[in-house]
């Protein structure tokens, strides 16, 4: 014995491995004693149905198991707080943090299908290989059934579309009228920032001809020998819906200063750029420009407007540059112009004394005519299919202080056309030379580009030095803008109107491109609209027509005065017709129209009474029927 104990009885100690902890302790008999050794073998059991078992709970009455009563004699010694304010916030405490999240950028990646579904051993390229895997597929049983059963379907869908027009709009004259109450507004839909760290002016915008889902923006920086040294020459085409990573960069061997979509195929872009070479890409081959035209034969100063002709092989531009030239491109053949014109109005073909083109205007109505804004302030109307260099040159419109930034023709009214430049807007007539036919204010700051809207023919916009964007109507108002709205902080240098007439982007000096939404009363044709803009322009007209007689008469008499031995030279000169019967018969005119539309609404009047008159005595009528 020791301790007590037998030494052939020991305490064992039983660990259960499942719940990592001792078990029990029990007595047990020494199985085999030998030598002060003992070895001692037991076998525990449980069962696997023991192990791991859930805890039940079940729901049982509430019990009461201590009852504590209220002892009064303590009630002696509370002490009372008389008054008593404590503070207790009701709301939980909160703190402020700031997270910067990581910023997802979209990639949009698109596949070229040419032709597939053929099997391997068939070359796509081989014709007589694909016209026999035709003919033996065409025999096939199955290919016969399956054409048969795919006919009856498409044959009842086209039935589907004969019987109804699902795009059908049934209420279109309601939402004009709509429109027409809003007050104009704009909001903006999208920023798309220069990628750079060297911000560059936003030059020159396009938009995609099909659809407008995508905006080419050229990025050029137009300060003479101030350009940056590790400056980007890289332009770029946006998708609108994805601001954060240009969809393709175009990567010019020059700053762009000019870009525009090609109308007939979309994948085509040409470019002017700053060196003076012309350039074109083709969207399927990447951002490398596919053939440059040879810097000889190119512009000498940067290309400031390319427009595309309207040919039939649809690969012919033409461009202008201050330099005082205007050439003629096929971009199948870059290594030269196909037609030069120099802007010389004395009409000697010198380079030395043209004028320089900054903006262009081509209509594809009138393919014939173009005109060329220059950065003298004045409007040279050109004819391409003059016979001599000299007859290229058709006339000339003077009324600006500076160079002419934009100038377009009206998309309803062609003869007449805007101009902008120095402080001012001006719309021109043809018929009229000596001087616009109306014309905005002169505004504090100078204005950078303007545009006709391409749905409205009242309605133009302008950008300005102060980043703001006027919208016109000339329609309700002529002093002021209809809507003024700035844009952004810095200067606004570019504009382009979507075809639609909603969307308008907007570029300014720091690259940033803004995409706006016009409301829709400003976007949407107005009723009588046309007659009435064409009333208005045809008046101011007439207006100025009998103005330039008046200052033609005067001038001719103070030359007649200052040089008395020409008179018969004044006489000559003089106007057909007196200018006295000139006023007259232009005041009888006007005076016709105001007593024609005075008619009309008179007529207009009466005929509603006689409605009103109508409807009246048909309710007299019911109610002696009804009391009958």
């Amino acid at each position: 014995m020791r301790g007590g104990v037998p030494r052939h009885f020991r305490r064992l100690r039983c660990w259960d491995t499942v719940h990592n902890r001792c078990s029990g302790s029990s007595w047990e008999q020494n199985s085999d004693y030998r030598g002060g050794i003992m070895e001692i073998v037991y076998v525990y059991t449980r069962k696997r149905s023991e192990f791991g078992r859930q805890c039940n709970f079940s729901d049982r009455p509430a019990e009461l198991h201590v009852d504590i009563l209220p002892d009064p004699s303590q009630a002696l010694n509370f002490i009372e707080r008389n008054p008593c304010d404590i503070g207790i916030q009701c709301a939980h405490d909160m703190s402020e943090h700031e997270v910067n999240t990581e910023r997802f950028e979209m990639e949009v990646r698109g596949i070229n299908h040419v032709e597939g579904g053929w099997p391997k051993d068939i070359n796509p390229q081989e014709m007589e290989q694909t016209t026999r895997y035709r003919k033996k597929v065409e025999k096939d049983d199955h290919y016969i059934t399956t054409i048969t059963q795919l006919g009856s379907v498409m044959e009842h869908c086209i039935k589907q579309n004969n019987a109804i027009n699902i795009y059908e709009e049934y209420f279109e004259e309601e939402e004009e009228l709509e429109g027409m109450d809003e007050a104009p507004s704009a909001k903006t839909i999208n920023v798309f920032r220069d990628p750079n760290e060297i911000k560059r002016t936003a030059t020159h915008l396009s938009w995609h001809p099909d659809g407008g889902r995508k905006l080419a923006v050229a990025y050029s920086c137009l300060e003479f020998q101030r350009a940056p040294k590790d400056m980007s020459y890289d332009s770029y085409i946006w998708d609108i819906e994805n601001p954060n990573k240009p969809e393709l960069t175009l990567k010019p061997v020059s700053p762009l200063v000019s870009l525009e979509y090609n109308p007939k195929d979309s994948h085509i872009l040409v470019g002017g750029c700053y060196n003076g070479q012309i350039t074109y890409w083709d969207t399927r081959k990447g951002g490398q420009p596919v053939e440059l035209s040879v810097i000889e034969h190119s512009h000498r100063d940067p290309v400031y407007k390319v427009i595309w002709l309207q040919s039939k092989t649809g690969t012919e531009c033409f461009s202008t540059s201050t330099d005082g030239q205007v050439l003629w491109w096929d971009i199948r053949k870059m290594s030269e112009p196909t037609e030069k014109l120099i802007l010389d109005i004395t009409k000697k073909g010198n380079l030395d004394l043209a004028l320089g083109g900054i903006s262009l205007e081509f209509e594809p109505t009138i393919p014939t005519k173009f005109m060329v804004g220059t950065e003298q302030g004045m409007v040279i109307s050109c004819n391409r299919k003059a016979k001599t260099p000299a007859e290229k040159i058709v006339c000339t419109y003077s009324g600006h202080h500076g160079p002419i930034y934009a100038i377009q023709r009206n998309p309803f009214f062609p003869k007449n056309f805007l101009t902008v430049g120095d402080w001012t807007a001006r719309i021109w007539s043809e018929d009229s030379r000596e001087s616009s036919i109306m014309w905005t204010k002169y505004h504090t700051s100078y204005l950078t580009d303007g545009a006709w809207s391409p749905v409205r023919p009242s309605v133009f916009l302008t950008t300005k030095m102060d980043g703001t964007l006027d919208v016109w109507d000339y329609l309700f108002k002529q002093n002021n803008p209809s809507l003024s709205l700035k844009v952004c902080d810095e200067a606004l240098y570019s504009l382009r109107l979507q075809d639609n007439g909603r969307f308008v982007a907007c570029g300014s000096k720091l690259g940033l491109t803004t995409l706006l939404e016009l409301s829709p009363g400003l976007c949407t044709l107005q009723r009588n609209e046309k007659n009435i803009a064409t009333a208005m322009f045809e008046r101011e007209t007439k207006r100025e027509k009998i103005l330039e007689a008046r200052h033609r008469e005067m001038r001719l008499k103070e030359r007649s005065k200052a040089e008395p031995g020409k008179d018969e030279e004044a006489k000559e000169d003089k106007p057909e017709e007196n200018m006295e019967e000139l006023i007259s018969k232009a005041e009888k005119e006007f005076f016709e129209i105001i007593e024609a539309e005075r008619k009309r609404r008179e007529q207009e009047t009466k005929k509603s009474e006689g409605e009103e008159e109508q409807e009246k005595e048909v309710s007299e009528e019911k109610e002696i029927l009804s009391q009958a």
